[in-house]
């Protein structure tokens, strides 16, 4: 938890960016202790906390004499970034994405400049960036188009050609100098960009781009493209024309004759002999108002009104335009010169188009497209009421053609065009509740992720049946039974519900269903990546308690140093016959606090019983 001080510093540095004034003082902060505590409980829990980089350092072993020895390091000189570790994994495309694994030091060192920038450039980050940002995600994005980008006719697609790996170093430490005017801050982002990386045990300088899979290089890049957010803000106000659109003269017409024809009826009412009269009016009034519904109440070819929608999430940014093809394209070729000329980067031609907007683009793994269906408006004017078509086209978000075809296979569940389900033979070694949750957690992590989509309850229906019969029958296969036969066992009148026995409570499990789908708030969405297996209690601010109790949670002595040991799998824990593994398993911890001395011999594999110590040792062990 961060003290008061260091929360005082870090609010000054927002309040001081939002005055447009450039910030110093950031080196110093990054000597305070409590800020690279912070930095751990943030990141000690990632899936790459112990993956070693190319020195086999990891987040192991992480205590304040470690600390204290990086800000030494760091305040003479005398640190030096590793090169981050190269290794590849597949795209979606069946390309590779290389991504860079730090060393567990560097990463530390990472997170606190990271925490420092944050705190620089989120207040003054544009509305139409979300990518990598605190409180944003692609439903904000998602959002923020659904909103406005109704009436749009072009999508300006483009796409940046390997955008982390070609940013320019000197550029972006040019556009880090526009807020900031610290040389050894500056100089300690420099040398991360300079490290270098290593593949095949090969060293490769790099000249350019930003490592994925860094901590640090997130908020770098966001800060590259803020010039682009910056450029789209600024040609927005010089192309957004009128204030509304013209009326569509046809339309009017329509309704000065319904007008007239009504002025008409009323003089007629009341009158003997009319009634045939007044029905024949009464029938062109309906012919016509059909007549006018057809049309907008506006001229959707004004050349007087004009409009400029953009939206970013990392690297990925589409463009709406209200106007014509040829505003579309002007537009296009203004964006490409100033990505090309001003950020020094290429744009992949092949995947840059200028769609009509029923056409559709995918943005954020989306399908985003409009509709102009019948949108009949009904408003009360005087005492009567009349009806007009809207001029606004409908804005739709669709799962792509496909997605779930894809998504069915590449999860094994079964034969999406058949409706064939069959069983994960990798999961069966597996316990009941592991298996249901790993399952939950695949579709719901899909489900969440379109719950934004056009009827996405029946859309993803076909593939939820494939998905619970999979389920079913992987449990079948677990314990030599029928798929029918668990079905029977799980079913309540609450759906289907897993009961897990317990020493102290039982617990149950429900099979998710798409009916309990909810709409996420778009600021928070609560996604599952991938399937969360195991529950984790351990809060962030828990384990620099527990580090600052200073006790040794094994032998329990108060003699330091100490240190935190992590360990890579709970469910590998619960089957460690050592009393240390017990007790992690206990305590449902992915991390242990040791003494040195208990820590080595952890590692070196010779930690002896706790109640080997309390007969043969008297007093405590040494530190």
């Amino acid at each position: 938890m961060l003290s008061a001080t260091v929360i005082r510093r870090l609010e000054a540095l927002e309040d001081i960016s939002k005055q447009e004034k450039r910030l110093n003082g950031l080196f110093r902060l990054m000597e305070d202790q409590i800020l690279w505590h912070e930095a751990y409980a943030n990141i000690y829990a990632n899936k790459g906390a112990i993956t070693p980089g190319v020195d086999e350092v990891t987040l192991d072993g992480f205590s304040e004499e470690r600390v204290a020895s990086i800000i030494t390091q760091l305040k003479d000189g005398t640190y030096r970034f590793q090169p981050v570790r190269r290794v590849f994994i597949p795209k979606k495309n069946g390309k590779k994405r290389p991504l860079g694994i730090s060393s567990g030091n560097d990463k530390l060192v990472q997170e606190v400049v990271r925490i420092i920038l944050e705190h620089i450039y989120e207040p003054i980050f544009e509305d139409s960036s979300h990518g990598f940002r605190p409180k944003r995600s692609p439903h904000t994005a998602l959002e923020q188009i659904g909103e406005h980008w109704g009436s749009i006719k072009w999508i300006v697609d483009m796409d940046i050609r390997d955008y982390f790996n070609t940013i320019n170093h000197e550029l972006l430490v040019e556009l880090l100098k526009k807020k900031i005017d610290d040389t050894r801050f500056l100089r300690l982002i420099k040398a991360m960009l300079d490290a270098g990386y290593l593949e095949d045990w090969t060293y490769h300088t790099t000249y350019s781009g930003v490592p994925q899979g860094s901590i640090v290089s997130p908020i770098l890049a966001n800060v590259y493209l803020h010039e682009l957010d910056l450029f789209m803000k600024g040609l927005k106000q010089r192309f957004d024309r009128g204030k509304k659109r013209k009326k569509n003269l046809l339309y009017h017409r329509y309704s000065d004759r319904i007008k007239r024809l009504r002025a008409k009826w009323d003089s007629l009412k009341g009158k003997e002999g009319t009634e045939k009269e007044l029905q024949a009016i009464q029938d062109e009034i309906r012919r016509i108002d059909q007549l006018r519904k057809q049309i907008p109440s506006g001229d959707p070819f004004d050349a007087d009104y004009k409009r400029l929608f953009y939206c970013r999430y990392a690297d990925d940014f589409c463009i709406g335009i209200i106007g014509s093809h040829a505003d579309a394209e002007r537009v296009r070729q203004e964006v490409k010169a100033f990505i090309e000329e001003t950020l020094k980067l290429a744009i992949a031609e092949e995947k840059s188009h200028i769609r009509r907007s029923k056409q559709g683009t995918i943005f954020v793994g989306y399908e985003v497209k409009t509709y102009s269906g019948d949108r009949v408006i009904k408003v009360k004017r005087g005492s009567r009421h009349t009806t007009y078509k809207s001029m606004s086209e409908q804005l739709q978000l669709h799962i792509p053609a496909g997605k779930l075809q894809k998504f069915c296979s590449s999860k094994g569940y079964g034969n999406y065009e058949r409706i064939k389900a069959t069983h994960k033979a990798k999961w069966i070694a597996l316990s009941d509740a592991e298996i249901l949750l790993a399952y939950n957690g695949e579709l719901r992590g899909l489900a969440n992720y379109y719950a934004l989509a056009c009827n996405v309850k029946q859309e993803m229906h076909r593939l939820a049946l494939i998905w619970r019969a999979s389920l079913f029958k992987t449990l079948a296969c677990k314990h030599k039974s029928r798929r029918s036969k668990i079905a029977k066992q799980l079913k309540t009148e609450d759906g289907y519900v897993l009961i897990v026995p317990g020493e102290k409570k039982t617990r149950t499990i429900k099979v998710f269903r798409l009916k309990d789908l909810k709409v996420p708030i778009p600021n928070d969405p609560q996604l599952d990546v991938s399937p969360n297996i195991f529950t984790w209690t351990l809060s962030r601010s828990e384990i620099i308690k527990r580090l600052n109790k200073k006790q040794c949670e094994y032998c329990e002595t108060t003699a330091g140093p100490f240190e935190i040991h992590h360990i890579r799998k709970m469910k590998d824990v619960a089957k460690g016959k050592a009393f240390w593994q017990q007790m992690m398993a206990a305590r449902n911890r992915k991390t242990f606090v040791l003494c040195r001395t208990c820590h080595h011999q952890l590692h070196n594999g010779t930690l002896p019983d706790r109640e080997f110590f309390k007969k043969h040792v008297k007093g405590e062990p040494d530190a």
